[in-house]
């Protein structure tokens, strides 16, 4: 492994937010560096480097937030001021178009506050002195003990103690638990996965734990624990109670922008198929103006945002909702199937939306909307459906992972 020390000039930061330096072996990934930075490294091999010290610091440095910065993996730009930060993570979205050949104004970034953060996932595990309950090191399996994190709600990081303390009994010192957390308007909604098999006994404990800690609802390994109180969101005035394991926008800044974005080009649409719908992140914000037609594949989740539109749709004022569930993944909603929607809205998972975008491609409806947490899968759908006479007229990022390299987006098509 190399051990020599050097010193660098980093000219760019790389699409996962590490510093780009040449070195006389080549082109090394430097973490927690900014372009201009004059650093000292040492090369660990495999074309990465660690951070000795700043010689010459960019203007653009700022004081992390958080007292646990670069040892914790959570975040990697922390280190950046807000106004660089922002325009590195526009460009890019920038960059992921480019290799598709798409050119198309791309907006400034809605922006992510810190404490935001309403869904986190930590790591546990159980050690001689207790439990250890927080994010991995960088690169690698070392968990490191959280006293604080800027970047999730208050009752998160209120509560981080609570859940370490919540799943001791359930933990072992051979593995690591995931620990997934949801700070809804009924309380913390925690699902656990990678612990001990429950019995009697260990599901007594964990229930009398969570009613000690005032959880809204606890799921282990999959199995239901205790659910206190049904945890419930608000999705454009629609009260939804997600299922274990739905998804939810990581904060409720971002939904809202995403939501307004959406609406503001759906306008006066008279049907708008909402495709990968979730429990319904769109469709009450869509269904306040246009009949919709919401498509989802987890059978949970279509059943949660049909209970609510019944029973709270008609007092919204709703208009007609259809919702449908169905694999769009292998039964992608056929053009014959859209001949009356005036507009569609998808917002697939990271993977993106690759066959359904090929049906839109060969649709004829006039608006199409694409929602990405995914900038390159994005860009691919995109390309199918320029390819198909489509036009991106519009491209806003929208931050809901501050600090991290992961942006979100939403584009807008128009046939030509």
């Amino acid at each position: 492994m190399p051990t020599t020390e050097l010193e660098v000039t980093i000219a760019s930061l790389g699409h996962l937010g590490d510093g780009v330096a040449e070195t006389p072996t080549g082109e090394v990934f430097v973490p927690f560096v900014l372009p201009g930075e004059r650093v000292r490294i040492q090369p660990t091999g495999e074309g990465r480097a660690e951070l000795l010290g700043i010689v010459t610091p960019s203007a653009s440095r700022v004081a992390a937030p958080c007292r646990h910065f670069r040892q914790c993996g959570g975040c990697a730009l922390q280190h950046v001021e807000a106004k660089a930060y922002a325009e590195w993570k526009r460009e890019q979205v920038v960059a992921a178009l480019k290799p598709r050949g798409i050119e198309v104004e791309v907006d400034s970034i809605v922006p992510a506050a810190p404490r935001s953060r309403r869904r986190a996932t930590f790591s546990a595990t159980r050690t001689k002195k207790g439990v250890t309950l927080g994010y991995y090191s960088r690169s690698s399996h070392t968990i490191i003990q959280l006293t604080e994190c800027p970047l999730v709600v208050p009752e998160i990081e209120a509560a981080l103690q609570s859940l370490a303390h919540l799943v001791e009994p359930g933990l072992s010192r051979k593995g690591h638990a995931s620990v997934a957390v949801t700070a809804t308007e009924t309380g913390l909604d925690v699902a656990v996965t990678g612990g001990k098999d429950v019995d009697g006994p260990l599901r007594a404990e964990l229930a009398k734990r969570t009613s000690a800690h005032d959880l809204a609802r606890l799921v282990w390994n999959g199995e239901m624990i205790s659910e206190r109180r049904a945890p419930v969101v608000t999705l454009s005035g629609l009260k939804v109670a997600p299922p274990p394991g739905s998804f939810l926008q990581a904060t409720a800044d971002g939904e809202a922008a995403l939501v307004r974005l959406v609406v503001e080009a759906v306008g006066d649409a008279r049907r708008v198929a909402d495709l990968f719908a979730g429990c319904g992140t769109f469709t009450a914000g869509l269904a306040k103006r246009s009949s919709v037609f919401a498509v989802e594949s987890e059978k949970p989740q279509t059943a949660a945002l049909d209970r609510a539109i019944r029973e709270q749709g008609p007092g919204l004022g709703l208009k007609p909702v259809e919702i449908l569930m169905r694999d769009l993944f292998r039964r992608p909603i056929l053009p014959s199937e859209l001949l009356k929607t005036d507009a569609v809205v998808f917002d697939p998972p990271r993977a993106g939306a690759a066959a359904q975008a090929e049906q839109l491609a060969k649709s004829a409806v006039p608006l199409v909307i694409g929602v990405s947490c995914n900038p390159a899968t994005f860009a691919r759908d995109a390309r199918t459906l320029i390819d198909g006479g489509y036009r991106l007229t519009r491209v806003t990022p929208v931050d809901q992972f501050l600090w991290s390299p992961h942006i979100e987006l939403v584009g807008i098509f128009r046939r030509e």
